[in-house]
Formats: structure tokens, C-alpha cells, sequence
């Protein structure tokens, strides 16, 4: 018997107000501290804000043209495809490599992107921010590290992946 395919959060979240976008609006529930949600709106608005800015000046013709379509490029970029995860088995523990579902992959990579976002200090979060999903649209910056780290120890331990379910 399969899971439900969605949950009461997934029909209940309300698209935001500018960008009439779900996850959009999740990702600024994920920014969110204290149930301070005008703040995480603000932080994330002035970001695209800022990342529209930077496209403006933007010189190659293959460049987005609009700041969500940045963050979506960003959001699909970071998603991992796989992961290791510990495995008891006789004894000893296995990093077993195993695939992520798309809830998983969403979720991950709004919380290395914010991750990547708070460790750097001395800006406001929305600056630090803006500059965290513009890297990583272009396929760089320290959410991309932890991607392609995520992916190295998969692949690194994919004798184990017969212990996968």
C-alpha cells in the first residue's frame, strides 16, 4: 500500500502574495524564525530584489531574465538525487546510498541554502542571501559544496547500495 501522495500541508500552504508561487511561500516559511513571517517575507523580496538588480546588468543572453526564475533554477541545482544513510547490519554500520523523493529533495536544499546564507556573518540576510541563490543558479557557492559532497560520499559507498531497501 503507498503513502499518500500529499499532505494536509500541501494543500493547505497558500501561495505568496507577489510571485503567486507554493514554493516560494514555503521557502520563506523555512526562512521564517519566531513566526515572524513579514520579516522572512521582507528578507526574501528584498533578496529577489537584489538578484533582479544583478540581472539587470547581466550580459549573457542564456541569463534568466526574471529573479524566481533564479531561485527556481537555484532550488533545482541544489536538489541532491541521492544520500547516504547509516544502516545497522550485523553488527557494524553501512553508509548505505540510497535515492531522495522530491519532498526530500525540496527540503534539503532550502535548508543548505539557508545554511549557506546564516554561516556567512557581517551583511544583512538578505544580501547574503540573494548572493547564496545567484551562485547557486550559476552552479557555485556553499550550498553547491554540500550537493556535491552529498553526492561524492554516495558514490563513494556504492558497494553498500545492495543493502539498500
Amino acid at each position: 500500500m503507498g503513502r499518500k501522495s500529499f499532505t494536509a500541508a500541501d494543500t493547505q500552504l497558500r501561495p505568496d502574495p507577489r510571485f503567486n508561487d507554493r514554493v516560494v511561500a514555503r521557502f520563506i516559511n523555512c526562512v521564517m524564525f519566531d513566526g515572524k513571517k513579514a520579516v522572512a517575507q521582507r528578507c526574501v523580496y528584498d533578496a529577489f530584489d537584489i538578484i533582479q538588480e544583478k540581472l539587470s546588468k547581466e550580459t549573457v543572453p542564456e541569463a534568466p531574465k526574471e529573479a524566481i526564475e533564479v531561485f527556481h533554477r537555484a532550488i533545482d541545482n541544489v536538489k541532491p538525487f541521492v544520500e547516504v544513510r547509516s544502516k545497522r547490519i550485523g553488527g557494524a554500520n553501512y553508509q548505505v546510498p540510497m535515492q531522495v523523493n522530491k519532498k526530500r529533495q525540496q527540503s534539503l536544499a532550502f535548508r543548505w541554502i539557508l545554511e549557506a546564507a546564516r554561516s556567512e556573518k557581517g551583511r544583512p540576510i538578505s544580501s547574503r542571501l540573494a548572493d547564496e541563490l545567484y551562485n547557486a543558479a550559476r552552479g557555485e557557492g556553499k550550498a553547491m559544496a554540500t550537493r556535491d559532497q552529498t553526492h561524492r560520499m554516495a558514490e563513494a559507498n556504492r558497494a553498500f547500495a545492495h543493502f539498500a531497501n
